[in-house]
């Protein structure tokens, strides 16, 4: 009978420990395809993963609560590949555009991802944007947290990393007259051409026009990363016990696969064009450029005024020798003379005569 009542109280400890867990546990995954597909301003077949949540019937997604720790996946459920399928040697580019806004405060912020297969499953939001222990990757975060174990630039910064948290590639949105976390709603262009193996990222207020510079550039070759694996897309936003009440929606996402000069009218028409103002390699052309600049400008003014002192010698050569009176020479030959005769008359005085 006292075995019979141990096995009880066991059982019951263990199942009321199973709903325990069941109750507190965060929900890993949570559909919202039907309220999202109402919203043309978000792709169809898109998951929400721990605290992401629809607001407003479908009129934004709320990633993170005002209560840290948070954290909050928005999941495209259609995977895709860098190796086109009817063309193995042709990688595929990619492009998309959101629109979001973060609340004042020190959260992580907020980072579009590319993720491989699985990380959906085992998403729990820990660590900055969820990536901890994640080496496989590419992320373009949009922080607001200054983390001193990465060298975050600022709590005002837009990144891109590539397999680390540390970012290969900064900038500073301070000097750019930009807020992430001020409330105000923010649109973010980023593309990549894979012909080019160019990132780039653009960032405006919502009612700007799409910029034609980026803030950001970068050439890396995701084929080489991610090769035949599947890649998914998100945007993921996460707060800690350390953060301030914060919280981060997303407005839009629209995400598109192919050609990237065919997508968006407002693409610059050779992204390969692109210079990035901040390398070394750019400033030692400017310099290069500024001398032969120089050099070209002396010898094209020197032939100019070469040029010009050659006209006016000209023009002054012929009015010269149109006002110029020259002696007229006479020419010597025979001439006839006629001689005369002349009688000369000598008369002696008187007194000459008297003598």
């Amino acid at each position: 009978m006292a075995t019979f009542s141990i096995h009880i109280c066991t059982f019951s400890f263990k199942l009321q420990f199973f709903i325990f867990l069941f109750l507190t546990a965060k929900p890993t995954s949570s559909f919202a395809h039907q309220a999202l597909d109402n919203n043309p301003s978000f792709d169809p077949h898109i998951s929400l993963f721990g605290d992401a949540k629809v607001e407003d019937g479908g009129s934004y997604v709320q990633l993170t609560r005002h209560h840290a720790p948070s954290s909050g996946l928005l999941l495209l459920d259609k995977p895709f590949k860098f190796t086109e399928e009817r063309n193995v040697g042709r990688p595929m580019s990619f492009s998309t555009e959101f629109s979001f806004s973060m609340s004042p405060g020190n959260g992580d912020g907020l980072a579009f991802v590319l993720i491989p297969n699985g990380f959906q499953t085992r998403f729990q939001g820990q660590g900055s944007f969820g990536l901890v222990g994640e080496n496989m990757f590419l992320g373009i975060e949009f922080d607001t947290k200054k983390d001193y174990k990465v060298g975050d630039l600022n709590a005002n910064h837009v990144g891109i990393d590539v397999g680390s948290l540390e970012s290969v590639k900064v900038s500073n949105l301070s000097s750019r007259n930009l807020v992430l976390n001020n409330g105000e709603v923010l649109k973010s262009w980023i593309d990549y051409d894979s012909s080019s193996k160019l990132l780039q990222v653009r960032l405006s207020k919502l009612d700007d026009k799409r910029p034609f510079n980026p803030i950001l550039a970068y050439h890396v070759d995701l084929l080489e990363i991610w090769g035949n694996e599947d890649v998914f897309v998100g945007i993921i936003s996460t707060t800690n016990e350390e953060s301030s009440q914060s919280s981060s929606n997303v407005y839009s996402w629209r995400f598109r696969v192919g050609d990237v000069s065919s997508w968006m009218h407002s693409l610059p028409a050779d992204p390969r064009g692109y210079v990035d103002k901040d390398s070394q390699e750019f400033r030692a052309e400017r310099k290069k450029f500024c001398a032969l600049t120089i050099l070209a400008g002396l010898i094209f003014a020197t032939v100019c005024g070469s040029l010009f002192v050659f006209v006016m010698l000209f023009m002054w050569a012929i009015l010269v020798s149109r006002h110029t009176v020259f002696p007229v020479e006479c020419q010597a030959g025979p001439e006839d003379f006629r001689y005369e005769m002349v009688n000369v008359i000598v008369e002696k005085d008187n007194q000459d005569d008297k003598d």
